[in-house]
Formats: C-alpha cells, structure tokens, sequence
C-alpha cells in the first residue's frame, strides 16, 4: 500500500489558516452572520471549522482574485458529448528541475489538476484521489499533470519532497512549477480551470491521446472520481487511428502562451 502522510500544520501556517481559527478570548465564538454562501462556519467548543465550497481552496496569504465575469474561464462540463479543442502545447519545470514539454504527451491519456504543496487540506485529499486512480488504473498510457498556484515557494526540490509523500511514479505523475502568468494561462484556457496564487478549482480533467478535453470532475467527492475514473478507462479504450500531435522537437520548444487571463471562483 503506498505511503500517504499528510504534512504537519503550523498555527502560524497561512494555509492553515484557511481551515482553523481559534478563539483567543477562550469564549466559543458566535456564528458568524457574513458567512459567504460557498463556505460553513461551525462553532465547535473553542474552535471555529471552515468548510471550503466550491470556490476551491485559497492560501490567505492573497487577498481573493477580482475578475470580470467576461474574462473568466468558461467552467467545464463532467462530460463532453464531442471533444474539445487540442490543449496548447507549453513547457513547464517538473519536480526534478527538469523542463517538461507537453507535447511528450502525445498519445497519452493525461488528467490535469492545480494544487500548492502548503495547502494541508483540501489539496492533500485531491492528491490522494489522484494517486488512488493511478494505483487502479495501472496503465502506462495514463499520465497526471498537475500544476502548483504558489511556484514562488513551489520550488522543484519541495515538489520532490511533497510527491515522496504519496509513492509517486513521476514517471506517469508530474507535479510541475513555472512562471505563474504561465500556469494561469494552461489552466484558465486549457484546463478551463481557475487559479491564482493559492487559489485552484479541486477538479480533475480528462484529454484524450490528441490531447483533447473530454471533462472533468470534482476530486473531493468519492462519487466524482467514480465517474473520473469511467471517463478515464473510456478514453483510454478508444482508437488511436485519429493523427497524434507533433513529437517535441529536441533543440525548438515550445513556449506557452503568456496572455493572462481570469479565472472563476
């Protein structure tokens, strides 16, 4: 069984800080009456427990995003009745300091995900749900990309360390690191994702070996992955007669596109 330990939480941590407030008068404090809609305050003797919604998990280190709703991403669907358009190609820095190249994908089936290695909650939980459907789903035709929002602290050498927490094959899971106008773009405009620093949707999705999107579903709930893992095996099963993507050239890589754009909440 692989090892799965989930990482210390300081009290001065930042992202702890999005889980867990304390009463420093020693009273229970009383529920609180701006709650946002997406969120749960519960009062629990001296504790005060936040339960992320939708909007997904952000590091209070940042203040929240302000985006125009005509610039965000546009959410995407469990399913697509027909593919979507191919992901464009980037190059990004991987958990070893080296650059990966997404056209090394070409036919592979890939899930795409954003998490940041600080996040002690939610992005641990979507991380063991990744590494569940790779331990089912042993195929060597699966890959994992997932992206940090925080690649300030993100760094190669702590993105080794936080994959050693889950026996990470980094030969079919790669956490990757960059400039964050970069991430942004791959995961507003190809994932159809949000993110900002510290703050990321809990999906994962699904392209297909031409590199296409073909859904995505929440990593938090059991059922979710279920269905994640149905779409997986369904496109790992298709027929690859359709022409793959170039091969990555050796001495011209790609770069990203670097238009940022906005994401959702």
């Amino acid at each position: 069984m692989p090892r799965v330990t989930a990482p210390a939480m300081s009290p001065h941590s930042a992202a702890a800080n999005c889980h867990v407030s304390r009463s420093m008068s020693g009273r229970v404090p009383a529920r609180r009456a701006t709650t946002p809609a997406a969120s749960i305050v519960l009062a629990v003797g001296t504790v005060v427990l936040l339960i992320p919604g939708a909007v997904g998990c952000r590091d209070q280190r940042q203040p929240a995003p302000t985006t125009a709703a005509s610039e965000a991403p546009t959410p995407v669907p469990a399913k697509l009745e027909e593919p979507g358009v191919r992901a464009t190609d980037f190059v990004l820095t991987d958990q070893a300091g080296e650059a990966f190249d997404s056209r090394s994908l070409a036919g592979k089936v890939w899930v795409g995900s954003v998490f940041f290695a600080n996040c002690p909650g939610p992005c641990f939980r979507e991380n063991q749900a990744l590494a569940d459907i790779l331990r089912e789903i042993d195929s060597p035709d699966l890959v994992v990309v997932s992206l940090t929002c925080d690649p300030d602290n993100d760094t190669p050498e702590v993105l080794r360390r936080y994959a050693d927490r889950f026996d990470a094959d980094l030969s079919r899971w790669k956490f990757l690191t960059g400039d964050m106008t970069t991430i942004k773009t791959i995961a507003n405009e190809s994932f159809r994702l949000p993110a900002e620093v510290g703050v990321h949707s809990e999906r994962g999705v699904v392209f297909d070996r031409q590199g296409r999107l073909r859904g995505g579903f929440h990593l938090l709930q059991a059922d979710r992955v279920d269905l994640l893992k149905k779409l997986v095996r369904e496109v790992l099963d298709e027929s690859t007669e359709e022409p793959l993507p170039a091969t990555p050239a050796t001495d011209t890589p790609s770069a990203a596109p670097s238009t940022p754009v906005g994401a959702d909440r």
